[in-house]
């Protein structure tokens, strides 16, 4: 059996140990505690945001930062619909109605004129979002001008989702609160966790009242409001910690490897990379490519040929509004063709392994066995 190459793995060093370690010495262990601080205080740094909350995973961010803007029972939230389902399910937690999104071509990130499309046609009836979702997609961002002059023409507030920079900002500290998810498969992880940042600090003082079980100030045990467990561990914190220090070496090889991608299949015209665009510099967390329309190779040829040789890839994500589940609410869709694009670009992409651990060997094989399911291209 040929090595395994993973889609995208955590990447451990040896900065973490000392963090974790460090917790193990003073018994800080439970959730809470120095690292926690820290954290929440170098991520805000690295951010250039005011405040941070961390919590057990970037799906807790969501669900605080609606619980904060408060989105409650039969709220809309519009949301993209090509994203993961953690992106929308917290709005369900808080018996809100999703709407869905469609994406534009050009980054494959929410439509700003299906987004205007939709906020026209809610107003007509009279009951605007309580807020929308931005999901900024495999380390792309969103056009993040255009969404936020026509949310903040309807004065709707707007959360985001994971993201690289945005012109000289971060994605993710755009908006009225931004989320950060350090699961398994990001470029920094904390085995499960996340982030929710704002520039306003009473948002983030109540998400760590709400994520703490809510506990009044008392002697003892006093709730008044319904509170959730959702901070992040000190021990896990400190593994955040030492990821946050390689940061940029996990991003240039995420550079590295999206580059040799585009390289190796530049004279393959059937072949298109995800584009990248010119207002932000990108994370590149995953490489993703798409097939033209007419290719003879489709995505399933390209993901069962690698999974063959023991290498690991992905479709894009299924659009939410596709998703059984899901179904039965509304899509603003972007219809080109008779087919809307998110669903567009699901049916021809491919995410390819984007593993900060892989080897030049590792990339040529995995180009070798790609470029093998074109016959008509020379070696």
């Amino acid at each position: 059996m040929n090595k395994k190459i993973y889609l995208s793995s955590p990447h451990m060093g040896d900065k973490e140990k000392y963090y974790v370690d460090e917790a193990f010495k003073t018994n800080w262990i439970a959730p809470l505690g120095p690292n926690v601080d820290a954290f929440e205080k170098e991520i805000s740094e690295y951010l250039g945001v005011k405040d941070a909350a961390a919590l057990v995973s970037g799906t807790a961010a969501i669900h605080m930062a609606l619980k904060v803007l408060g989105v409650t029972y039969k709220d809309i939230v519009f949301c993209s619909s090509l994203t993961f389902a953690a992106s929308c399910n917290p709005i369900i937690y808080q018996g809100a109605y999703p709407v869905f999104i469609d994406s534009e071509a050009e980054s494959f990130n929410m439509s700003p004129l299906a987004l205007k499309t939709a906020l026209e046609d809610y107003k007509s009836k009279g009951k605007l979002p309580k807020a929308v979702i931005v999901v900024h997609l495999y380390g792309q961002s969103a056009p993040m001008d255009e969404i936020k002059e026509i949310c903040d023409s309807y004065k709707v507030p707007i959360i985001e989702d994971l993201g690289a920079t945005y012109k000289d900002k971060f994605a993710g500290t755009l908006g009225d609160l931004g989320v950060y998810s350090f699961n398994g498969n990001k470029i920094i992880t904390t085995s499960g966790g996340g982030m929710l940042v704002s520039n306003n600090t009473a948002f983030i003082d109540k998400v760590r009242f709400l994520s703490t079980q809510a506990r009044d100030k008392a002697r003892h045990y006093e709730h008044s409001e319904l509170g959730y467990n959702y901070r992040m561990s000190n021990v896990l914190a400190g593994i955040g910690r030492g990821q946050l220090k390689v940061l940029e070496e996990r991003i240039a090889q995420k550079k590295h490897i999206f580059e040799t991608y585009k390289a190796a299949f530049k004279d393959i015209s059937e072949i298109e990379m995800l584009p990248i665009l010119d207002y932000g510099k990108p994370n590149y967390w995953l490489s993703v490519i798409t097939l033209k329309k007419n290719s003879p190779v489709k995505p399933l040829d390209i993901i069962l040929t690698l999974e063959k040789e023991n290498i690991e890839s992905r479709p894009l994500w299924k659009p939410m509004h596709l998703q059984p589940y899901y179904s039965k609410y509304p899509f603003y869709s972007l219809d080109k063709d008779g087919i809307c694009t998110s669903e567009d670009l699901f049916n021809r992409g491919v995410c390819l392994p984007s593993d900060t651990k892989i080897t030049e060997e590792d990339l040529n094989r995995i180009i070798h066995r790609i470029r093998a399911c074109f016959p008509q291209i020379n070696f």
